[in-house]
């Protein structure tokens, strides 16, 4: 139904941490699918639902999603192969594991545009994008032009808000006539508010760059969005079951709010027993995803996926 395209620049910020936090709380149906060009972590990191009634859970299937799902679309992708090639975590969370290293994102330079066409036609399912990543002249960027937003992260550091500032005004361009382009701001919770809007102040000189620029669509808006809390003791507790502890922590409540905010800013899910999406876009049978509840409300009545915390590498796990 929708498709909300995750993505850093230079730096460490946590987009699979954030994708996955977002995943586990979004209020609607929801597949999270690694994007990522350097290589997905959730088959290394995450198991899988519990098989055959194993009570240790197993491994997700490595060869099982953008490989696979890749290596079928040659003749054309559309929205009802996606589900085939999706796999869910213990606790529910439906996904698609991407590749599991550079080499073989490199030879799938072709199939960003098609992937995003066929997110975009899953109904009535969201899709969240673990784009990790970007460079210049990126190919995910065909991707992101099908998207119904783009989402860059940063941490509130003066080299990484230099760096997103500069990501900022490159991708406005290259996207004009796309998706609007929103900022969260993983943020101390000490100075929260503060660094979103030192961020927001920083960004405003570049919103207007692109427009300067030579004669065409015009390029997309950008908004900071707000904040994500950075809160690694609520990121140790999302690698066991769901809990009273977990759901007070401050990352799973800021989760919940950007989820509900993302969430408003897109096409409003359709009414119990309308047609899930126009006639140009093919429903998916996808497992459904956490259940619906309220942005304020209790978390869904589920286990969170087991998400390793990240510790130094980039993507802190849940």
């Amino acid at each position: 139904m929708a498709l909300i395209a995750l993505a850093a620049d230079k730096g460490a910020p946590g987009v699979t941490t954030a994708a996955v936090a977002l995943g586990a709380v979004w209020p609607r149906p929801v597949l999270v699918a690694e994007c990522d060009q350097a290589g997905g972590d959730l088959v290394y990191r995450l198991p899988s639902a519990q098989p055959d009634g194993d009570a240790d859970g197993g491994m997700l299937n490595p060869s099982r999603g953008l490989l696979s799902l890749a290596a079928t679309a040659r003749r054309g992708l559309r929205p009802d192969q996606v589900a085939e090639h999706c796999q869910r975590l213990d606790g529910g969370l439906d996904v698609l594991v991407g590749v599991t290293n550079a080499e073989q994102a490199h030879a799938m330079t072709w199939l960003w545009g098609p992937l995003g066409r066929a997110f975009a036609g899953l109904a009535p399912v969201d899709v969240i994008a673990d784009c990790g990543r970007l460079g210049a002249a990126s190919p995910l960027l065909d991707l992101m032009h099908e998207a119904d937003l783009v989402v860059l992260l940063t941490r509130a550091t003066l080299e990484q808000v230099a760096h997103l500032r500069e990501r900022v005004a490159a991708l406005t361009a290259e996207l004009r006539g796309g998706p609007p382009v929103g900022v969260l701001v993983l943020a101390d919770p000490r100075d929260f508010r503060g660094s979103i809007a030192e961020v927001d102040r920083i960004l405003a000189g570049v919103r207007g760059r692109a427009s300067d620029a030579a004669q065409g669509p015009p390029p997309p808006d950008v908004t900071v969005l707000g904040g994500l809390a950075l809160d690694p003791k609520g990121a140790d507790l999302l690698s066991g079951s769901w809990g009273g502890r977990l759901d007070r922590s401050l990352l799973i409540r800021s989760a919940r709010e950007v989820a509900a905010d993302l969430t408003g800013r897109l096409p409003a899910a359709p009414p119990a027993g309308h047609p899930a999406a126009p006639p140009a876009r093919e429903d998916v049978p996808l497992p459904p995803g956490p259940a619906e509840q309220p942005p304020q409300g209790p978390p869904p009545p589920r286990q969170a996926p087991h998400v390793p915390a990240g510790g130094g590498h980039e993507e802190g796990r849940r």
